[in-house]
């Protein structure tokens, strides 16, 4: 059942408590910030509303009539419930605040969000973060049910119902094993062998999958091959690589120490850009605010940065 009308008006009902506890309707409108001509009219219009007399007016001042006193005891409970329903709120809001859930692909939680929490537990140390990861489609699901607060994807598009921002600029690498003839091609490889090649890849529904699949087709019209192996794991994949299984595709976030030290090569691709934005996603219909407005300020301030 819907409130009725006479009686939704609460900023009203304690006004007129607060006439009632200060003896003038001058001394209440102080109290509540506003002219004395608005909460003179606000408690005549309540008195249209519920038809009965609430004041009686005196140049001395103004105080309840009878019909007021009994009104404004019954209003005492009203004011007295949507007080606590404010502070219950306000204290779910700050438990909420407290905690903060993120959901990332596989590239960017593994070395860009560490850096973005050591900086948000800086500043926000009472805090807890829970961090889940999976692949773009998992994260942009996740955001999008509610089930993380933001989350941060690498693929190239970005759902419905989510709003982005970049937080990073990254470039896949075609890496092969030191034994594998591709790592003599110093020269490079054109998108055709790559497309015909099967690679050692991620699963369906991962970003760097998608955004490999896109430019090949922008740039080629060539189709992947099917993979030779499917994993979902980053390290699964540059150990399935190093020991001979075929090439991969990666971010080059992820093979920076196994470049340096010899036991992978990358290799150069002829004319394919490769280069792709990280991107934080958050519901269209929800804004950032708290600790995941500050947790997105620093990630879009960070870049890629170690």
């Amino acid at each position: 059942m819907p409130m009725p009308s006479r009686v939704s008006d609460l900023a009203a009902f304690d006004l007129l408590l607060s006439v009632a506890r200060l003896g003038s309707v001058g001394a209440a409108a102080r109290a509540h910030d506003v002219s004395q001509p608005a909460a003179s009219s606000r408690i005549s219009t309540l008195e249209q509303l519920l038809g009965v007399p609430l004041l009686e007016r005196s140049p001395r001042g103004s105080r309840l009539t009878e019909e007021g006193a009994l009104v404004a005891d019954w209003a005492r409970t009203a004011i007295d419930a949507a007080i606590a329903l404010d502070a219950g709120i306000t204290s779910l809001r700050k438990t909420l605040e407290s905690r903060l859930s993120v959901a990332a692909s596989l590239t960017v939680a593994e070395y860009l969000v560490p850096h973005w929490l050591a900086a948000f537990h800086a500043s926000a140390a009472k805090t807890s973060v829970a961090l889940t990861t999976g692949n773009s489609d998992d994260v942009a699901a996740a955001v999008l049910a509610g089930t993380a607060d933001l989350g941060f994807i690498e693929g190239p598009d970005v759902p419905d119902g989510l709003r982005s921002r970049t937080v990073a600029r990254d470039t896949l690498t075609v890496i092969v094993s030191p034994g594998h003839p591709w790592a003599r091609r110093r020269s490079g490889i054109t998108t055709e062998e790559l497309a015909a090649a099967p690679l050692v890849s991620r699963e369906h529904g991962s970003g760097t999958r998608r955004y490999l699949e896109r430019a090949l087709r922008r740039t080629t019209d060539s189709v992947l091959a099917a993979p030779i192996l499917e994993l979902s794991s980053t390290t699964a994949i540059k150990s399935a690589v190093a020991e001979g299984v075929g090439p991969a595709v990666l971010s080059s976030l992820a093979v920076t120490g196994e470049l340096a030290d010899g036991r992978l090569v990358s290799v150069p691709v002829l004319g394919l850009d490769l280069t792709r934005v990280l991107r934080l996603v958050f519901p269209k219909a929800r804004p950032l605010t708290g600790a995941a407005k500050e947790l997105a300020s620093i990630a879009t301030r960070g870049g890629t940065r170690p």
